[in-house]
């Protein structure tokens, strides 16, 4: 009785699931050693936005039937860095609102990353959102930008073959980096 008690409800460890191959993918040493991504805490929640788009916006393929569960991820996502900015030492009455305005942040990302990935035609859209967003105020060779522009598309073009149930189950599998 009093395991049941301590574990987490079974949908909550799914979405802890998936949203820990999201982190685990999104810390990647290649993305900051060879592709410039800044190694900072900028850079790392950059990354993590990305890859939770990623993942996110095949979820969203599904409608209705994956929605609350695509939110379930989102607001899983934004406690957690609720959880490390406090861990961090940043004052309680200042982290609420630094988490509205990362999650402000993070629907800029997903509109400039949607507008990229619709101008199939115009490559430098997706690697314009990719230069102002993952790689901050950092001035990236361009060569990494369309690297990562590259691996953007790629992982999108798997994520859309991926079985949205094995989504549903915690589990996400991405393509090669």
């Amino acid at each position: 009785m009093f395991s049941r008690l301590f574990q987490r409800p079974r949908r909550e460890r799914t979405i802890a699931a998936l949203y820990g191959a999201i982190v685990a993918q999104s810390r990647l040493p290649i993305f900051f050693s060879e592709r410039g991504v800044p190694d900072t805490l900028e850079g790392r929640f950059e990354s993590v936005c990305l890859h939770a788009w990623l993942v996110m916006r095949r979820l969203a393929m599904g409608g209705k039937a994956t929605a609350e569960f695509n939110q379930a991820l989102f607001d899983f996502m934004f406690a957690d860095l609720d959880f490390n900015l406090r861990e961090l030492g940043a004052g309680d009455m200042k982290v609420g609102d630094k988490v509205k305005d990362l999650a402000s942040h993070y629907y800029g990302r997903v509109g400039a990353y949607d507008a990229g990935i619709a101008a199939k035609d115009d490559p430098s859209v997706l690697e314009s959102a990719l230069d102002r967003n993952l790689y901050g105020s950092t001035l990236p060779a361009p060569a990494h930008v369309k690297v990562m522009a590259d691996y953007t598309r790629r992982q999108l073009a798997h994520l859309e073959s991926f079985p949205i149930e094995r989504l549903l189950a915690g589990e996400v599998e991405f393509a090669s980096t």
